[in-house]
């Protein structure tokens, strides 16, 4: 079975609507204001508007505060939230708060990096694997950075799954048969300058998915 596919970043609804027509799974929709990806909440209500109920409509946040994700939640009629720099008792509350899918972020360099995904076994539905940014970096992720995938060769997951860093619409095809993740996400590798989607980039992307 193709390995779905979440586009994360989009703010045109020229771009969600390539999205959903070419398959994607998941739109991310960014609530993070120092990201150019950032949205502001009539944004997202006229992005989230766009996006049919059988595509996931996931809300990502940087150690959010109550105030914020409530409010995007209502504005993207989000039905999942995507945590970056949470801990896990802080995830498990907006879980329970909330009532939604949680995806929690953890960042990768090195294989002891892994072993932080085991704490949020109850806390959170998935983990996010994502390559760790430079030291300093404004941004947790969608920088374009990757990590080496053999670091996850015979890892033991404690949850469901997906794969995030650095892919491409011409990588993202080895990443999938090396790594057998069944979720994939991508933001930088669809676009032409930061925060700027290309619709062919898009397409491309989610066809190489469904190539997998």
């Amino acid at each position: 079975m193709p390995a779905l596919a979440k586009i994360c970043g989009l703010s045109t609804p020229e771009t969600v609507d390539v999205a959903v027509s070419n398959g994607a799974g998941h739109i991310g929709l960014m609530f993070f204001a120092p990201s150019p990806r950032n949205l502001a909440f009539g944004q997202a209500s006229a992005l989230a508007a766009r996006i049919p109920d059988h595509v996931g409509r996931v809300g990502v946040f940087v150690d959010p505060d109550d105030a914020l994700v409530d409010a995007a939640i209502a504005a993207g009629n989000l039905s999942t939230l995507q945590l970056h720099k949470v801990t896990p008792a802080r995830a498990a509350a907006l879980r329970n708060r909330t009532g939604l899918d949680i995806w929690a972020t953890v960042a990768v360099r090195t294989r002891a990096d892994l072993n932080s995904a085991r704490a949020f076994d109850g806390a959170a539905d998935r983990i996010l694997y994502d390559a760790k940014t430079p030291e300093g970096s404004a941004l947790p992720g969608g920088m374009g950075v990757r990590f080496d995938w053999a670091l996850l060769d015979g890892f033991r997951h404690p949850l469901p799954w997906a794969l995030s860093g650095g892919l491409d619409a011409t990588n993202v095809g080895e990443a999938i048969a090396q790594t057998r993740a069944t979720l994939v996400d991508v933001s930088s590798g669809v676009e032409t300058a930061l925060g700027i989607k290309d619709m062919d980039k898009i397409a491309a992307f989610l066809k190489a998915c469904a190539a997998s």
